[in-house]
């Protein structure tokens, strides 16, 4: 019977890569690339205005929070590496002394 569900039963959508999997960058290129990261709205005076779309602006800041998170690590690495230097600094003057 289990057979039988399999093939005949309701199936679970397969589930697709969330935004927040994608790589922010390729998702940006990818928006640049098909032309759809901006459209051009035209006034009554016939200037032209590009405004981006909404998709293209979420990725810029899908990319900001990355790219802020990746600085937040490497702040705390090198504060962790400067704590860590001054320490063996201050080892070798008492051995020096």
């Amino acid at each position: 019977m289990n057979y039988l569900s399999k093939m005949y039963g309701k199936q679970q959508p397969a589930q697709t890569q969330s935004s927040s999997d994608k790589n922010p960058n390729r998702v940006t290129g990818g928006l640049k690339a098909q032309g759809v990261d901006r459209f051009t709205m035209i006034a009554e005076d016939g200037s032209r205005q590009e405004i981006p779309t909404l998709e293209y602006v979420r990725s810029l800041e899908d990319q900001s929070k990355q790219q802020r998170a990746a600085i937040n690590i490497l702040e705390r690495k090198l504060s962790r590496q400067q704590k860590t230097l001054e320490s063996l600094e201050s080892i070798i003057r008492r051995n020096n002394a």
